[in-house]
This record gives C-alpha cells, sequence and structure tokens, in this order.
C-alpha cells in the first residue's frame, strides 16, 4: 500500500519547495482536509487545477494527481503533486521550482490559494 509519504519526495535544501509533509520550519504547510469521499476531494481539486492559469496534470491516479504549472512571464515550470489520505481525509502535497534556488514564496501563495479555492468550492471538513 503506498502512502503519501511515499509517493511525495522531501524537500530539497533549496528555499524553492513546501509541502504537507515537511518537519516544522519554512517549507511545512498544513494539508488540505476534506470531507465526503475521497473521489469526490480528487474531482473537487482536479476542478480547482483545471481552472488554475498556465496548469497541466500530467499524472492522474486515484489516490495522486501531479501538475505542471508555469510561470506567464519566463515559463519556468514548478512541480505541484498531491497525495490523498483516504483514512485521514487529507490531501498532502508537494510544491517546488524545477530551476534555481528561491521562488519568492511563489509556491507557498499557490498552495495557500489552492487550499482556499478548493475548501470554498465544496463540503468543507
Amino acid at each position: 500500500m503506498t502512502t503519501p509519504a511515499s509517493r511525495l519526495a522531501p524537500c530539497p535544501r533549496k528555499r524553492n519547495c513546501v509541502s504537507s509533509l515537511a518537519p516544522p520550519g519554512r517549507r511545512h504547510m498544513e494539508p488540505i482536509p476534506y470531507a465526503g469521499s475521497q473521489e469526490e476531494a480528487r474531482r473537487r481539486l482536479l476542478a480547482v487545477l483545471g481552472a488554475w492559469p498556465h496548469t497541466r496534470i500530467v499524472a492522474d491516479e486515484p489516490d495522486y494527481l501531479h501538475a505542471e504549472c508555469r510561470s506567464a512571464v519566463f515559463r519556468f515550470v514548478d512541480d505541484v503533486e498531491f497525495a490523498f489520505d483516504g483514512g485521514a481525509r487529507l490531501i498532502h502535497f508537494r510544491s517546488a521550482s524545477r530551476l534555481g534556488s528561491f521562488d519568492w514564496g511563489v509556491n507557498r501563495k499557490r498552495m495557500e490559494a489552492i487550499r482556499g479555492k478548493f475548501l470554498t468550492t465544496g463540503a468543507g471538513p
């Protein structure tokens, strides 16, 4: 059985990544809670990501999603991954820039916005 921790790589030492599985500190964010079924949460998250600018889903599995988010001007790619923990009704995530060592908080801001949109588009916790 796969777990969110086995699906999501740890954040690198660079300051361009946030993750719900990172230890407490500047890279850590809380996972996204959901009510209802995992499938409902997955569909809702796919709808949020589908409406997100410059975003493309590259892997869509029952317990895992991987999206690529491109910056509007320079077209830099950030990898955004989600792993569902059905037992705890949590969505763990990792958002990291492919290049560079600092992202000016872009990954954190994106994940805060995605969390907010997800929680306001359906049955929250």
